[in-house]
């Protein structure tokens, strides 16, 4: 059996694909229990997060079990397995160990050094232990990853290198001043109770929010939050619960907003936080017209210039931004083309280039897109996907008024409206704008360190692994000499019945010495030489040296499976 995981994260897939593969609570349970049943796998365990959904599985066979699980993923998430395939990763064996560890230590987060992420993998294991698909092997991945991310963040300053996304998130509504200061004498309704509500709550009770409205479907949860918030030693702050109905209401009240539940809908239309932001200021909410900015899609302006329409339909993923009569095309890469031929690409070159009559002077020239889009062909052609998703080009923004209300979105799929980015007198701090914030965020030199001490871990893990496999041999051999000496001392007692108690319990000390001694330094030897990388042979080797039944090796390894399940924490 091996280790094999496959997933999507914010590094390998936008947003909105993300979003759409986001897997609620009764999926994951359903995937869990479809992938045990499913043949390559015998155990398996769902990590999803906000910005990740990887699931790992014990497999018997590599090319089936990526093949299974791709499909699975596929099937629960309800995006296309043709979709979703070009944003998809495979870690297999060491690279799936050193691939969870780096996750666990916060390495591989949106924003490097979070700590969150440590509760989020206690979480998964805790579901795949509660469902019985987890065996020893995942077990022992998962405990060892937690010990891998605290020992990160105990014998490191990972945690200086980056925060989590909550404070990450304050900071950017901050805009790069003092979150202490841009708190003070604020209110703020968090909506959502989990646990990454509950986190957003605490950190703004600390940061200085005068009050915290918390709303909640289940009403006892939000009471249960507001009640910790109010009695809490480092966040004691005025705090109540409301209903979800109250939510619009209180939504014209609040100075900071913060969305984190686990809706497939939104939570916050654009039109419902507009009407807040007047009620707040007196003023309708202007929108992109209003503050010298909007967005169109590609296929829009291009239609506008040249009078066509597009052949293709490139909207979910291609936009230009309209600047006071400025256009500026942009391709956003494999979002935009993964999957289409390069004699399409060719197509969209052509029409694109019939654009001829847009104002040079405000717009790139149709022949720089035409060439663009050529080599984007070119490039799908040899590779068959572009590998990389392009920004937009900056544009030239319009001062917009200071906000008056600052809203924070956790979710995945998201809760409010993205529209809402187009309201002036509103900060949208969001998912996708925490990852592009946090791309260029400098990293610590305590990384270099976290690395090291994953590489140690990794090592350490498949080390322990590869002795494991050959303690069940091991054991058959223990068992089968023991059984030689009952079998030898049984004749002996038949051939001599005169020999006392005494002479009988010294012959059988004797004859149990000699056979331990002769199998102490083999045995150790053994373990040794199977914990090296390559040494899983010498458990066959030893099977076939001393002729062991397979299937006695395998009882005791079941016989382990079996008290490990009993002994795993609740």
């Amino acid at each position: 059996m091996s280790l094999l995981v496959v997933g999507l994260s914010h590094r390998s897939a936008p947003v909105s694909v993300l979003e759409r593969a986001a897997l609620s609570a009764d999926a994951q349970v359903k995937l869990l229990q479809d992938t045990v049943a499913a043949e390559p796998a015998t155990e398996a365990a769902v990590l999803a997060t906000c910005n990740r959904i990887e699931l790992y599985a014990d497999v018997d066979k590599f090319h089936a079990g990526v093949a299974e699980l791709s499909t699975l993923l596929a099937q629960h998430s309800g995006v296309g397995l043709d979709e979703l395939t070009p944003y998809l990763y495979v870690h297999y064996e060491d690279r799936a160990v050193h691939h969870l560890f780096s996750v666990a230590c916060g390495l591989d987060s949106m924003v490097v050094g979070e700590g969150q992420i440590l509760g989020q993998i206690k979480d998964c294991l805790a579901r795949a232990q509660e469902l019985h698909s987890a065996g020893r092997l995942l077990n022992d991945l998962f405990q060892q990853a937690l010990r891998t991310g605290k020992r990160a963040h105990s014998e490191t300053g990972i945690d200086r290198a980056g925060q989590s996304l909550v404070t990450f998130g304050m900071e950017q509504l901050a805009a790069g001043g003092d979150v202490r200061d841009w708190a003070s004498g604020r209110t703020a309704l968090v909506i959502g109770a989990g646990s990454m509500s509950s986190l957003a709550a605490a950190t703004l009770a600390r940061a200085g929010i005068t009050e915290i409205v918390v709303a909640n479907r289940t009403f006892e949860r939000a009471e249960r939050l507001a009640q910790i918030l109010g009695e809490g030693d480092d966040t004691a702050v005025a705090a109540r619960a409301v209903r979800m109905a109250a939510v619009p209401g209180e939504l014209a009240r609040a100075d900071v907003v913060v969305s984190c539940t686990g809706a497939t809908g939104l939570v916050l239309t654009a039109d419902a936080v507009a009407e807040a932001v007047e009620h707040r200021t007196g003023r309708p909410a202007e929108t992109g017209e209003g503050s010298g900015r909007t967005t169109v899609t590609a296929a829009e302006a291009l239609q506008r210039a040249t009078g066509t329409d597009c052949p293709l339909d490139t909207a979910p993923a291609q936009s230009v931004q309209t600047v006071q009569g400025a256009t500026g095309f942009s391709v956003h890469g494999e979002a935009a083309v993964a999957g289409m031929d390069a004699a399409t690409l060719e197509q969209h070159g052509a029409w694109a280039t019939g654009a001829a009559t847009v104002d040079r002077r405000e717009r790139r020239g149709p022949e720089a897109d035409a060439e663009l889009i050529t080599a984007l062909a070119a490039t799908a052609a040899t590779v068959g996907r572009i590998p990389e998703r392009r920004k937009p080009e900056p544009v030239a923004e319009i001062p917009r008024p200071a906000p008056a209300l600052f809203l924070l979105d956790l979710a995945m799929p998201r809760d409010i409206d993205a529209a809402v980015h187009r309201l002036a007198g509103v900060r949208l701090v969001d998912i996708e704008s925490l990852a592009e914030a946090s791309a260029d965020a400098p990293m610590a030199a305590d990384v270099d360190q976290v690395r090291r001490i994953v590489s140690d871990e990794v090592a350490a893990f498949g080390a322990a692994q590869r002795a494991a496999h050959i303690t069940p041999t091991v054991v058959a051999l223990r068992t089968m000499a023991a059984d030689v000496v009952a079998s030898e001392i049984a004749r002996l007692d038949g051939r001599l019945p005169d020999l006392d108690a005494r002479q009988r319990g010294e012959i059988r000390q004797a004859v149990h010495r000699v056979v331990d001694k002769l199998l102490h330094a083999p045995t150790v030897r053994v373990k040794e030489l199977a914990a090296e990388p390559g040494g899983a042979g010498y458990a066959d080797a030893l099977r076939t040296l001393f002729d062991l039944d397979p299937e006695t090796v395998a009882a005791v390894s079941r016989a382990g499976d079996s008290t490990e399940t009993k002994d795993r924490p609740a």
